[in-house]
């Protein structure tokens, strides 16, 4: 079974570097998947996403608002790591603590 990820991000440096690292586990470790980069801002704000790069998995969004590492991408996709919501996770817009 195919896995369907979506890369949503307007093309910012961190949104390449994201779809870029997800390239990468999806190669190394022969993941069946589609790989989609979204663009259109309209498209990205139906997944209530406001900070990009976010990363959506079979329609589920897992990572919004930071680059994530290639260990948390293979974890996300494979389901050895799910990240409930960015609170659970410990990360933040301010990247140490909840604002």
């Amino acid at each position: 079974m195919s896995i369907s990820i979506k890369i949503l991000g307007t093309g910012c440096p961190k949104c390449k570097q994201t779809t870029a690292l997800v390239q990468e586990v999806v190669n190394e470790n022969n993941i069946i998947a589609t790989i989609e980069k979204v663009e259109d801002i309209m498209e990205i704000m139906n997944y209530e996403v406001m900070s990009t790069p976010a990363i959506v998995v079979n329609e589920v969004v897992k990572i919004k608002g930071r680059v994530p590492s290639k260990e948390e991408i293979f974890g996300i996709l494979t389901g050895k790591l799910n990240i409930k919501n960015e609170k659970e996770a410990g990360d933040c817009c301010s990247g140490t603590s909840c604002c």
